[in-house]
């Protein structure tokens, strides 16, 4: 029998009876157009069914705790491994995960710092040092012979009544030599009563004369003095006095501090927590650029609009302030004094006099103005209503935490070191220095086999960190602003360091956010993923990728109607001469047309002094128009110029708030805005995929869908409302499946069974609804129409025919309007969102702003949207488009490339202009990726 996974009359989705042999052992990429059935024959066939049987594997007590995945429509499979996917999950939404918790390097390093770091005195910087009673011993006999050794414990107490009754227990025990404000003395019962209780105590426990033979003498006082003074001795030696402690604390202010354990180091745990911030690093705070809508305006009439109500409280408060202080209120915001301006933002301690008139009687009183932001946070804390305190919370802004600087630990924590580093200063550098410090970190003496294993397993998790392309990451940078790719490839290292052979790795697209430099880093890694002895199946467009594989099999010829069959599938070199798409694609027989002729572009936006997150203070034009590239290497900063500086600026602008004047902004100035009107930002958030999300509904067409329905002669007759079409709501859907069209049958520890729903024979409709037409149509025919169809069918009705003409240019013509989210590849997902966007009706001088649109896209995919955001062009509107594809970056009108590397060695501009302007750049990573490409 062959080395190979066999499967035979494959039906899931769209597949059609696909038999195919994938090999073991090796590298296989299954590639085909969008929609095609890739992710249908990897993870729902061939996946889902290696889950399956391992879960049937298991006990029935066991099997009834586990989500059960249904078994694929196949006739048989054989040859499977266990299995494992990788695919592209981007749900962590919890803001306390990060890089360093989820792959379990922070876990590592928390173990290590509280083994083998060291405190430090927060307020002084001296180390804190313990010491175990045989450490003492050692110390004290490496003096000098005859040296004399008073081994004391102190007596504190705060009354006289108490202290009598310490030192009646230590005469008791035999010690009649004491300290008394540095004079030795013997006291009895009866002298002890003449003593204060502020005077110093110190009871004698031995005195010693250090000689060879005096180690166990020595040893024995110093464990009853460590006993009695509660972990801590004063050994008097000669005439000056040394401290010892079993506890950490400091021997200049005296105070003790808790022993180093792993939870300490924790910002989920409340022992190692920032206690302000809670470990989350940041807060919500009230401030008061977010309460100014326009500062042209005078500031009781429009400029903040909390103060726009003439009756209300606050507002008589602020006038008459403004009035005292002698500021004209006609005047605008922006002409304030810094001085009055700090008032009304903070208070102040000056008592003002507030005159009130109501209707029936004047009054006044005198008080301090409390300034807007303790106003509001009195307000928030006091109010019981959810309503209020939600209004409230529009004019918050997230900060980092005042009292760690966003670091989430507190102080204790933050000052245990190890090499002069906090475990928090190791997490906000790049993953490559981190790698580095713990590679050349040489721990000493006990300290070297206790840390042995625990930098073993850090180094070997950074290094497949680094390994994968993600050296720019930090351990500390938040799990929920990771792209699919990066979560993607995070597990992939983890896998790698487990070591496993013998299993099915099935991957969604690992390349995603991937630069094409650090590709080759990628394709090494799943290279030795196969050759720890694992078949390693991969879901992917990347050309490298494919060339570099040992079989690809490509999915087709078209997209879902139109797909689910294999069009090819041999090994890397002999697929080149299949007849295929791909396979001309692959050998450039065909390729994506470079334009002959590139926009001239004479109007920018001038953005100076960026200066966010890694960006280095950086001036950037960006051209209108056109369509512009952002590009750059990972981590080079291209989402932070783009969504976190230009965007927001764009978005303050368009609204009229001025408010860089007011707080510290993440720029110096912006000009060139008058040219837009409007911005469109898509960013890769994933969309809703609920069971009753669909292409009608997501795109908003399906609510105009239901007025068609609901404007029918029969629906005025009987009285439908558009609700009455909709398949989510009583009344017009079939109750028996709640408008699913399927049911659920629970079968306990076995599988759930879904059935189409016998009532309307999966339609989601009850009869009475169905007997409404439109055009011949009922609502449950229009869900059935694919995107193609349902253009032809409404292609005179203005809104609809423009929605549907957009789902069809972006490539989704093949799609049912009805198909449910669940069963959308990432490609289609992406595709529909954008679509969304660009069906919107503007009249030009629109910023669209895409974030890799090229996600999950096949090389003839690409092409078709590169047309329509073309056309978007034509229409007098400006695309600019954060982009590693070469075919996307090749076709651009200007390119703005960052870097030169990522994390801080980025931030940069390297290059701008044509793609052949950057192809000429010998610093630019993309331009020596396009000097090949253009040619």
């Amino acid at each position: 029998m062959k080395d190979e996974i066999k499967i035979v009359k494959a039906r899931v989705h769209n597949l059609k009876d696909v038999t195919i042999d994938i090999p073991k052992n090796k590298l296989t990429v299954i590639t085909g157009p969008s929609g095609s059935g890739k992710s249908s024959l990897a993870f729902d066939t061939v996946y889902a069914e290696g889950q399956r049987r391992y879960i049937e594997s298991l006990s029935s007590y066991a099997r009834q705790f586990l989500g059960q995945q249904q078994a694929p429509d196949v006739e048989s499979i054989t040859g499977l491994s266990p299995a494992i996917a990788i695919d592209q999950k981007t749900t962590n939404k919890n803001p306390r995960s990060t890089v360093g918790t989820i792959t379990e390097v922070y876990d590592y390093m928390r173990v290590l710092y509280a083994r083998v770091g060291d405190l430090y005195d927060p307020n002084n910087g001296e180390k804190v040092i313990s010491y175990t009673p045989g450490q003492i011993t050692r110390d004290l006999m490496e003096l000098p012979e005859k040296t004399k050794l008073h081994i004391t414990v102190e007596i504190t107490d705060e009354t006289k009544k108490e202290l009598e009754q310490q030192m009646a227990k230590y005469l008791s025990m035999g010690f009649s030599r004491f300290i008394v404000n540095d004079e030795i003395m013997l006291l009895d019962s009866s002298e002890i009563k003449s003593l204060k209780a502020t005077d110093e105590i110190l009871v004698v426990i031995d005195r010693i004369l250090v000689k060879p033979d005096i180690e166990k003498r020595l040893t024995d006082s110093v464990e009853l003095g460590l006993k009695l003074g509660m972990g801590i001795i004063h050994v008097m030696i000669d005439d000056e006095f040394h401290t010892y402690s079993e506890i950490n604390m400091s021997h200049v202010t005296g105070e003790v501090f808790p022993d180093l354990e792993p939870r300490l180091f924790s910002f989920n745990s409340p022992v190692g927590a920032c206690p302000k911030c809670n470990g989350l690093g940041e807060s919500k705070e009230f401030v008061l650029s977010e309460l100014i809508f326009d500062d042209s305006l005078p500031v009781l009439k429009g400029a903040i609009p909390l103060l726009t109500k003439k009756n209300n409280f606050l507002y008589k408060m602020v006038e008459c302030m403004l009035k005292e202080e002698g500021f004209d209120i006609k005047q605008p915001l922006s002409k304030m004094p810094k001085k009055i301006f700090k008032i009304l933002s903070e208070g102040t301690d000056k008592v003002y006099t507030y005159k009130f008139k109501s209707e029936n009687s004047n009054f006044e009183f005198s008080k301090p103005f409390p300034g807007l932001i303790n106003w509001l946070n009195k307000k928030y804390k006091e109010s019981t209503s959810e309503r209020v305190r939600v209004e409230l919370e529009k004019s918050m802004k997230v900060q980092k935490c005042s009292e760690c600087e966003g670091k989430r630990l507190n102080t204790i924590a933050l000052s245990t070191k190890i090499a002069e580093k906090n475990i928090i200063e190791l997490c906000d550098i790049p993953l490559s220095e981190t790698y580095d410090f713990f590679k050349k970190l040489k721990l000493e003496g006990i300290k070297e086999k206790i840390g042995a294993k625990l930098l073993t397993e850090i180094t070997s998790r950074l290094k497949f960190l680094n390994d994968v392309g993600l050296d720019y990451l930090t351990l500390n940078r938040s799990a929920r602003t990771l792209s699919g790719g990066e979560s993607q490839r995070i597990r992939l290292a983890t896998q790698i360091g487990s070591a496993l052979s013998g299993v099915l790795y099935v991957l969604d697209e690992p390349s995603i956010g991937l630069h094409q430099r650090d590709n080759v880093r990628l394709i090494q890694t799943l290279k030795e993923l196969r050759d720890l002895g694992n078949t390693v199946l991969v879901v992917e467009h990347d050309e490298d990728t494919m060339k570099a594989s040992d079989y690809i099999i490509d999915m087709g010829p078209g997209a879902g109607l139109h797909g689910g069959e294999v069009v090819a599938h041999a090994t890397s070199k002999a697929f080149l001469k299949k007849k295929s798409l791909t396979a001309d694609y692959l050998n450039h027989k065909q390729t994506i047309p470079i334009p002959q002729e590139r926009r001239k572009l004479t109007k920018h936006i001038k953005l100076k002094g960026a200066q966010h997150n890694n960006l280095k203070k950086i001036d950037v034009n960006f051209p209108l128009g056109g369509l512009v590239c952002v590009s750059g290497v990972s981590g080079s900063g291209k989402s932070t110029l783009i969504h976190e500086v230009l965007i927001p600026a764009v978005k303050s602008h368009l609204s009229r708030a001025n408010r860089s004047i007011y707080e510290k902004a993440n720029y110096k100035s912006i000009t060139g805005l008058d040219e837009i009107k409007t911005v469109i930002e898509l960013d890769q958030s994933p969309i809703g995929r609920t069971p009753h999300s669909n292409p009608a509904t997501y795109s908003g067409l399906f609510d105009d869908v239901r007025k068609l329905f609901a404007a029918t002669n029969e629906s005025q007759i009987r009285g439908y409302k558009p609700g009455r079409f909709s398949f989510n709501v009583k009344g017009g859907r079939c109750e028996e499946c709640e408008g699913n069209g399927v049911q659920k049958i629970e079968m306990h520890f076995l599988p759930d069974v879904y059935v189409t729903c016998n009532e309307c024979n999966g339609r989601r409709y009850n009869n009475e609804t169905l007997s409404v037409l439109y055009k011949g149509k009922s609502v449950a025919d229009i869900l059935e129409m694919t995107i193609e169809e349902g253009y032809e069918f409404f292609k005179n009705h203005r809104r609809l025919g423009r929605i549907l003409k957009t789902m069809n240019d972006v490539g989704l013509g093949y799609m049912t309007l009805g198909q449910p989210a669940t069963t959308l590849s990432g490609g289609e997902a992406q595709r529909l969102k954008l679509a969304r966007e660009l069906a919107k009706s503007t009249k030009g001088h629109t910023l669209y702003v895409l974030d890799e649109p090229t996600t999950g896209l096949h090389f003839e995919d690409i092409n078709v949207l590169l047309k329509a955001i073309n056309n978007l062009v034509d229409s007098n509107n400006s695309v600019i488009i954060i982009e590693h594809n070469l075919d996307v970056l090749k076709v651009a009108d200007e390119l703005i490339d960052l870097g030169p590397e990522g994390g801080h060695r980025g931030g940069s501009i390297v290059a701008t202009g044509t793609p052949e302007e950057v192809a000429k750049c010998k610093e630019s990573h993309t331009g020596s990726f396009l000097k090949g490409i253009l040619k």
